[in-house]
């Protein structure tokens, strides 16, 4: 191939990525194209309930007396002036232009739930990415010229840049770069609101930080020992010899133990409660998904949890858990969980280890995926794909299709046929959430022990334990009691023995 028809290639491939582009307006490139929803469909409704922790996190709050210029700003372009401007750039190679515009697309989403501006794209393909610069020397001067081009302050790299990587072409662009990654904990940084899900944050900040430690000068180099004439500096600068870095180092790998100390700590509590809910024999759903894939909307659709809802990548890291009922009055749990995302980093897989648990030790998974995506099958091999690194591969899964308002006739048959009995929903208008919710009561576990039993009136808290963990086949009212014919746990079977009968 010559390099005219190379150079029209990535040309082409820019194109595509930048269908909407106008390099110097605000406008939200990649965002809206289809990482995130239009924001005429991402509303919230009625079913969400109360949205006090959106609105507290949009809330801008100003302190007067403080600003020391641009004393007639507005607090939308004070908000503006604060955010990043960011050029995006992605290696592909031979054959994967499509996958390769779709993760560039979701890197804007990300980078602008993170609070940037995404000025600008380009993708290069190569059979692999440069070992000195990701993309090569020559189109790192091009790239140079186009963060001058733009203004941009930030480029964003869509993979994990090793740290020489960084090095070498932030010394080439002459601005700040960061890698796919970095945006990602920045994401979660901001999001998370437990202690627990701020000390797995911080615990992933840490880790992906201690390789990357960076210094210049002599603050960072040995302090100087021996003979001058050997290339030492002679008296006075002999010492203990630890550099600056040397100290970083240390003290984040003491913080770094810490921190595990205090996530080890979390867990008898959170073990406490699961074990509880077994030991009272409630069955439990988790609600499994990619980011922005409904999970949230999805809960407060089944329950009118008010869990929050917001058009983001990763709104929700803290586990949520709400009480639901069955149709015949049997309770169980449903629990919204942090979302995946393509090339998760390993260190937020490792940290919110604690979290995935929650669908470890679920009875039911229920797998949301956005029916409305460019891409809902690796949507599906993701979720799977990190499932199965935190050992949970082999759960009973409903595959739900959320975002069905968005779906026309052609992509449900599309759908259908990449899970056949997959449901489709949408949380906004309703559609299929009875249907959804039928399937899920039909999933739980029944109780284990089949019982018969006469239960004196003045024991009503037995009949209260049977329909509220129990499966009641049928009820009678005698003289002597109430007549019961159930399915319940070995447990409460244990305390209705004594008023067992043969038929």
């Amino acid at each position: 191939m010559t390099d005219t028809s190379k150079h029209s290639t990535d040309d082409e491939a820019v194109e595509r990525v930048l269908a909407n582009a106008d390099r110097r307006t605000e406008a939200r490139v990649f965002g809206a194209a289809q990482a995130l929803q239009d924001a005429a469909t991402a509303g919230y409704g009625s079913g969400d309930g109360d949205q006090w922790d959106l609105e507290d996190r949009h809330a801008l709050r100003r302190v007067q007396g403080l600003s020391t210029e641009l004393e007639d700003v507005t607090e939308v372009e004070y908000r503006q002036l604060r955010l990043e401007n960011v050029v995006l750039v992605g290696v592909y190679p031979q054959g994967a232009q499509e996958d390769a515009e779709n993760s560039l697309r979701e890197l804007a989403a990300l980078a602008e739930t993170a609070g940037a501006v995404v000025l600008d794209g380009v993708l290069q393909r190569r059979p692999h990415p440069d070992a000195a610069t990701y993309i090569g020397r020559g189109k790192a001067q091009e790239l140079k010229d186009i963060v001058a081009a733009t203004g941009a302050d930030t480029v964003i790299a869509d993979t994990e840049l090793a740290p020489s990587q960084r090095r070498a072409l932030e010394d080439v662009v002459k601005v700040k770069v960061i890698d796919r990654t970095t945006v990602i904990l920045d994401i979660f940084s901001q999001h998370a609101k437990s202690r627990e899900g701020k000390a797995q944050v911080e615990l992933a900040q840490l880790e992906y930080l201690l390789p990357r430690l960076r210094g210049w000068g002599e603050s960072m180099s040995r302090q100087a020992g021996g003979q001058v004439g050997a290339g030492g500096a002679g008296m006075g600068s002999r010492g203990p010899g630890e550099t600056k870095i040397e100290l970083d180092r240390r003290r984040i790998r003491t913080k770094m133990a810490l921190l595990r100390k205090q996530i080890r700590d979390f867990a008898p509590g959170r073990e406490a409660k699961r074990a509880e809910r077994k030991r009272n024999t409630i069955p439990s759903v988790a609600i499994a998904g990619y980011t922005n894939a409904g999970k949230s909307s999805l809960l407060n659709a089944l329950t009118s949890a008010g869990v929050l809802v917001e058009n983001a990548l990763f709104a929700t890291l803290d586990a949520t858990v709400r009480r639901s009922e069955t149709a015949d009055g049997r309770v169980y749990t449903l629990t919204d969980t942090v979302g995946f995302v393509r090339n998760l980093p390993h260190q937020l897989v490792e940290a919110f280890r604690s979290t995935l648990e929650e669908v470890g030790d679920a009875d039911v998974v229920l797998h949301v995926v956005d029916g409305s995506h460019p891409d809902p099958a690796g949507q599906l091999q993701t979720v799977r794909d990190v499932m199965g690194d935190v050992g949970v591969r082999d759960m009973p899964e409903i595959v739900v299709f959320n975002k069905a308002d968005l779906i026309d006739d052609d992509e449900r048959l599309v759908l259908r046929g990449l899970e056949p009995k997959a449901h489709f929903v949408s949380s906004r208008s309703g559609e299929g959430i009875a249907e959804l919710r039928a399937a899920i009561e039909e999933a739980l576990p029944t109780p284990a022990v089949e019982v018969t039993a006469v239960i004196p009136y003045d024991r009503g808290d037995l009949v209260a334990a049977i329909h509220e963990t129990g499966m009641l086949l049928s009820v009678d009212h005698r003289e002597d009691g109430t007549a019961v014919h159930a399915r319940v746990s070995e447990r409460l079977a244990a305390e209705l023995a004594e008023f067992a009968t043969a038929d």
